[in-house]
């Protein structure tokens, strides 16, 4: 690495102190989210240190569990496809190709599974996170674009903002093997000791980290010489750079990504304030499920008291103490006469009818309060047989679901403008992808990122008019036709694009921006 290079050792020194600093601000959202894994996982007990639970059972009932596993279903239900919609009559024909086309590159990238993962993710830790990046290696080095859940524990920004995009540093953190590491990058011989340390969930197997290293995906937005916003990216391990797109002659001028903006798109599920990362189901029931578990401990000791006969014995009672535990013994020897004094019993008083209806009570509020009623679930309530009104009930309950729903399709519609960004900069050969035409037959079609790009208008009397950029949705985009609107080459933005994930109707959005 050229020793003049704008992001050296100092630069990467002085990221690492920003790092050091954003983690401190995230600290208490890093606990939050390891201890709501334990009670996804029903192991929370491990987080109560009560010396009368030692040695004895710790029940850990699954409503919670289950509340959590039916959000998820509605989730998968409610699976979304990209609708995309011109912006002008010249861009119908590649608002129809890329509503085919989109859809093959979510599949390429397993969207499905990243789409799964997330929401367990939104639903556990409160916001799912997921990231849209360009791999140059895939396909034999032509690169395609993936789609990848984000482990939010490894995720950092600026403490105090609600929008990542207002970030001037995003950190995303990544533990991997060193020896492979020194292999791809052979710069990091000798720098084997991490400096770093991040958070992991609790295993009951451990987790060894002998030999990892912690690499640095760090992303930031500066301006460059010609006064544009820009993006860029420095990958650093150990305190080594190991790739910087300032050092880099292609990208140090334009940014790594031409859309200007943090790849990262946050769903958060219920939104708190200054920050971009939310809170879920899991924060809202915990304690209602601790009461239920803690009823649930009780109830099993005087179940097992009440099955079990024990006695009051006195010391001058005689009585063969080995014999009498012996349950297979058909004779117990004494020595001397017993009486009630020295030998009686020991009656257990069992569960009063109160106590279950107080149990009972705390399982509905757990049921009310995550919106997981039973009929969400396919049960009726005494009374309702017909089923126009079991439809109308299960149809009210399930707006909590639609509510949720809706803030996953806002993100996905985020995402495919990231990948219809990233098609645009880096689709330069033509590729042929195979879809499902109108007649319900396989199709091929030609695609490149041309069709997206800036086109030239044809002018009148040698004169250039305008010039046109379909699909032209990001925000460093338009501010860049906005500031050549000055000039005498205008220039407008012609195509609009809609995103509708309709599993429900036929919900559209159509946004029209002129310049």
């Amino acid at each position: 690495m050229d020793r003049q290079a704008p992001i050296g050792a100092e630069e990467v020194a002085r990221a690492e102190q920003i790092l050091q600093k954003y983690k401190v601000g995230k600290a208490a959202l890093d606990q939050r989210l390891v201890d709501n894994e334990l009670w996804f996982r029903m192991g929370h007990w491990k987080n109560y240190q009560n010396p009368m639970m030692e040695g004895k059972p710790q029940p850990s009932s699954g409503w919670l569990f289950n509340s959590i596993a039916n959000k998820h279903a509605d989730a998968m239900d409610n699976y979304p496809a990209p609708n995309v919609l011109p912006r002008a009559p010249d861009d119908e024909q590649t608002a129809r190709v890329l509503s085919s086309v989109l859809p093959v590159v979510l599949e390429q990238a397993d969207y499905e599974q990243v789409y799964s993962d997330t929401w367990w993710r939104k639903l556990k830790q409160g916001t799912g996170v997921k990231g849209v990046f360009w791999d140059p290696e895939q396909r034999g080095g032509v690169g395609e674009i993936t789609v990848r859940p984000m482990n939010l524990l490894m995720l950092y920004w600026e403490p105090g903002v609600d929008d990542i995009q207002a970030s001037p540093n995003f950190f995303s953190l990544s533990l991997e093997d060193t020896d492979q590491l020194t292999e791809r990058w052979p710069q990091l011989e000798g720098h084997s000791t991490s400096a770093l340390e991040v958070p992991h969930y609790l295993h009951d197997g451990g987790l060894d980290t002998n030999g990892k290293s912690v690499v640095v995906d760090w992303y930031y937005k500066k301006r460059n010489a010609e006064g544009r916003r820009v993006l860029h990216y420095c990958k650093f391990c150990n305190g080594v750079v190991l790739y910087a797109s300032e050092n880099d002659p292609e990208y140090a001028g334009r940014g790594f990504y031409d859309h200007g903006q943090y790849p990262f798109v946050f769903d958060p599920l219920f939104v708190e304030e200054d920050s971009p990362a939310g809170f879920g189901y899991i924060d809202v029931m915990k304690e209602c499920q601790t009461a239920i578990d803690r009823m649930n401990h009780a109830m099993d000791e005087n179940v097992l008291l009440s099955s079990k006969q024990r006695y009051v014995l006195s010391d001058a009672a005689g009585v063969n103490e080995e014999e009498l535990a012996d349950f297979s013994r058909d004779i117990v020897h004494v020595v001397g006469r017993l009486g009630d004094d020295s030998f009686r019993p020991l009656q257990t008083t069992g569960l009063q009818g109160n106590s279950l209806s107080y149990r009972n009570s705390r399982i509905e509020e757990l049921k009310e309060i995550s919106g997981n009623r039973d009929m969400t679930q396919g049960g009726t309530a005494g009374g309702v047989t017909a089923a126009s009104a079991i439809a109308a009930l299960q149809e009210a309950g399930s707006k909590l679901s639609r509510d949720m729903l809706k803030s996953a399709y806002r993100a996905f519609a985020k995402e495919c403008y990231l990948i219809m960004d990233l098609m645009r900069q880096f689709y330069d050969e033509e590729r042929i992808f195979r879809i499902i035409g109108e007649t319900g037959r396989s199709e091929f079609v030609h695609f490149s990122g041309a069709a997206l790009r800036a086109q030239a208008l044809p002018g009148v009397g040698g004169v250039e008019l305008a010039a046109g950029s379909p699909f032209l949705t990001s925000w460093s985009a338009r501010r860049r036709n906005q500031r050549s609107a000055a000039s005498p080459r205008m220039r407008r933005q012609k195509s609009a694009t809609s995103w509708g994930s309709l599993p429900r109707g036929t919900r559209t959005r159509h946004w029209r921006r002129w310049k």
